[in-house]
């Protein structure tokens, strides 16, 4: 009997959560076959059979906590389940006396073809979702006429209360209210929210956080990015968007002020002398920060198909861990939702991260006697103050700021 154990993930990464069983008990696998879809703290990922045969056996259930290393799974390489047995060589015996196993052989399978052709047809997205907030799948109308349930069905129904009580996962938890009409919903956080609540708590009582701002007159990079868009599109096949010039601000600052591209290793300093650059992206299971390798080394076309890329596949839950780790400074732009000031939180071990806002007509003054209505951003500095002083930090948004305003000096740094 071969055990399927749970792989070496990464560093960081010693436990995961399963999600979804891909194989059931009895079918049949091929080496390389996915059987089960394993829920980090960073990303999912499918975990495939080293061999050819039956999967005789599944040791944990879904919504499980499995380590690294564990056997999760048996699969028989002689292709038998663990079900069938073994007959011993008897005679013949009279035929009103043969045994009618067979026959019920025969109507389990006929029962467990019926379970298989009632089970919905449903997304990968809508059955994870409906796993989370404790949903069957066959009281779930579908708008598909083919009667395929989405993730938009899973997330529009409402689900009637009966007996104040709501069936969560594998537990069920009791809904309290003094108004029936008023029912409370308990959902089972996902390891990937658990583990942003936690990291978000951890930093902010472990740096001494502070936040400067600045604000930036985008007058600049929106002329030049208006002029030049349509040539870049033709030649790169990539739009120029803002991120870009972010991106290269970031790094030439970082290169002034390298302690805001450094992190705190017990009593030592690592300042680090490549600049791989964060992204905060916000993905349908929550907040992801991908990162752009040697941001330095890159041209404004291959730091927008990097962010590109890296955000499609935060939508569609593909990224790798190696995508997520090493970043030595982080962007996240609350702006694209509207938001027009916030303080970012920091992306530990990280010592600095950029907050991007949302552009706004504003009055500027520019001499004594004229104003003018400047399309205007905030941006945001969160910085932790054991490496990094106030004038440290002041002085790396202003050169941000800088830069910005005049974008073709972008094109000299080096």
């Amino acid at each position: 009997m071969a055990e399927i154990k749970v792989p070496e993930l990464a560093e960081s990464i010693s436990e995961g959560t399963i999600a979804k069983w891909l194989k059931n008990v009895g079918e049949h696998v091929e080496k390389g076959d996915y059987l089960v879809e394993l829920e980090t703290d960073k990303v999912n990922i499918e975990i495939i059979s080293d061999f050819s045969g039956t999967l005789t056996e599944q040791k944990f259930a879904e919504g499980d906590t499995v380590q690294v290393g564990e056997t999760i799974a048996a699969v028989d390489e002689s292709g038998q389940s663990n079900t069938v047995v073994e007959t011993e060589q008897k005679p013949p015996e009279p035929i009103a006396h043969q045994p009618i196993q067979p026959i019920a052989a025969a109507a389990d399978g006929q029962e467990k073809k019926e379970e298989l052709n009632s089970r919905p047809i449903a997304s990968p997205a809508a059955r994870r979702l409906a796993r989370e907030k404790g949903l069957n799948l066959n009281d779930i109308p579908a708008v598909d006429p083919l009667g395929r349930i989405r993730k938009q069905d899973v997330s529009s129904y409402q689900h009637p209360v009966q007996n104040n009580t709501q069936k969560v996962g594998k537990a069920e938890e009791m809904v309290s209210s003094q108004n029936d009409s008023k029912p409370i919903l308990y959902e089972r956080m996902s390891r990937r929210r658990q583990t942003i609540a936690k990291r978000l708590v951890e930093v902010q009582q472990t740096a001494a956080m502070l936040t400067t701002f600045n604000e930036i007159d985008m007058t600049a990079v929106m002329d030049l990015r208006k002029r030049r868009k349509d040539k870049f599109f033709e030649e790169n096949e990539v739009r120029l968007g803002f991120m870009s010039f972010f991106t290269k601000a970031v790094v030439a600052a970082l290169k002034k002020f390298p302690y805001l591209n450094a992190e705190i290793q017990g009593d030592q300093l690592l300042v680090k002398k490549f600049y791989d650059i964060g992204i905060a992206v916000a993905a349908e299971e929550g907040l992801v920060v991908p990162v752009v390798r040697d941001a330095d080394r890159k041209t404004f076309a291959e730091i927008e198909m990097d962010i590109m890329q890296l955000a499609e596949k935060a939508r569609t839950n593909k990224l790798s861990l190696n995508d997520l780790q090493g970043g030595t400074f982080s962007i996240t732009n609350g702006g694209v939702f509207g938001s027009l000031l916030s303080t970012p939180i920091l992306n530990g071990p990280q010592v600095g991260i950029l907050g991007m806002h949302k552009i706004q007509l504003r009055p500027v003054a520019i001499d004594k006697e004229k104003s003018e209505n400047r399309p205007m951003m905030y941006v945001a500095l969160s910085y932790d103050h054991r490496i990094v002083d106030g004038k440290e930090a002041v002085s790396f948004l202003s050169k941000i700021k800088e830069m910005l305003e005049d974008p073709e000096s972008l094109l000299l740094e080096g």
